[in-house]
């Protein structure tokens, strides 16, 4: 059930989408990688602890790896109710979960090495039916923090400074498209501002899909949209350095900046003039679980903010 709540110390209106049941917790299940869906979906994949270890370097959710192979749970949250898809036998290792056409979704492991004397690069990514049943595999890159699909399937992804240095072509470039077959669909050649070092995070507003980067600190961070269906790329600087959450509809966006580990957040909103993305609003949200990275998607004006095993609702 989905609830509206006010942030301490401010007059924001959060609404909470959904939280892992305590059944689940009892059961000893974590939720791990998530991710929010065109048509208002939440799709959560849990593992049982069984299937996993902690590293001692990671904070909350991302401390939790699994074992190759393992066995999850892909919880989907509609304004239905839940369903939810058993999935066996998973080799990747995840770093992203994200949702496709047709009730089929996609997991996708951040690194990738190259393998044997051919120097060809390890499949980091793979397809799967509505049932749980692997499709197709491929990869998509390497040192990928940031990623998101839009609604006709394509999937575009923002690199690390390890993959952007690291030799992968894709890579090299900051960001990239792709299709379901593993094709790279799109590059930004010569069309950025600057050169990325590190993806922040990404979102869609109806055909198009925002990548959020930045780059070396005397330049900033940038909000580039790309067109799809065109191949068009738009860029303009950030009124927040390196967030962690943007979602925009039209001229308006929300961005947010996690206090790692903490549960605060600090909220911004921003209006476009046609020439420049200008901060109007500064918060900071009290929240109900500690905030770690991967926290924030942004879809179609809304922006999804995960806290600890709650996920939060805000418009843009």
């Amino acid at each position: 059930m989905r609830r509206q709540w006010m942030s301490a110390h401010s007059d924001i209106a959060m609404h909470e989408a959904w939280r892992l049941p305590a059944a689940d917790t009892f059961r000893r299940y974590r939720a791990l990688w998530w991710s929010a869906g065109p048509a208002g979906e939440l799709a959560v994949m849990l593992v049982h602890r069984r299937h996993l270890e902690r590293s001692r370097y990671g904070k909350g959710w991302l401390a939790w790896r699994p074992k190759d192979p393992f066995t999850g749970q892909l919880v989907t949250v509609t304004a239905q109710g839940e369903r939810r898809t058993t999935v066996e036998d998973v080799r990747v290792r995840p770093s992203h979960l994200a949702l496709l056409p047709d009730s089929r979704f996609l997991l996708v492991s951040g690194r990738t090495p190259r393998s044997g004397a051919d120097g060809l690069w390890a499949p980091n990514a793979v397809v799967f039916s509505p049932s749980g049943t692997p499709e197709n595999e491929f990869c998509v890159g390497d040192d990928i923090p940031a990623l998101v699909t839009d609604r006709h399937g394509g999937i575009w992804t923002a690199y690390g400074d390890e993959g952007i240095y690291g030799g992968h072509p894709e890579s090299g470039a900051g960001l990239a498209g792709w299709n379901t077959e593993g094709r790279a669909t799109w590059g930004p050649g010569d069309r950025l501002p600057a050169q990325p070092l590190e993806g922040c995070t990404a979102a869609t507003e109806d055909d198009r899909v925002w990548l959020v980067w930045y780059t070396h600190s005397r330049s900033g961070t940038f909000l580039t949209r790309v067109t799809p269906s065109t191949g068009e790329v738009t860029s303009h600087r950030s009124p927040v350095h390196q967030p962690d959450g943007f979602a925009v509809r039209g001229d308006r966006a929300v961005l947010t900046r996690r206090d790692h580990n903490r549960r605060t957040v600090e909220l911004t909103r921003a209006a476009f003039d046609g020439t420049t993305w200008t901060a109007t609003e500064r918060r900071t949200l009290h929240v109900f679980g500690r905030v770690v990275g991967r926290c924030g998607q942004g879809r179609d004006g809304v922006l999804w903010l995960r806290t600890g095993d709650t996920w939060l609702r805000l418009e843009a």
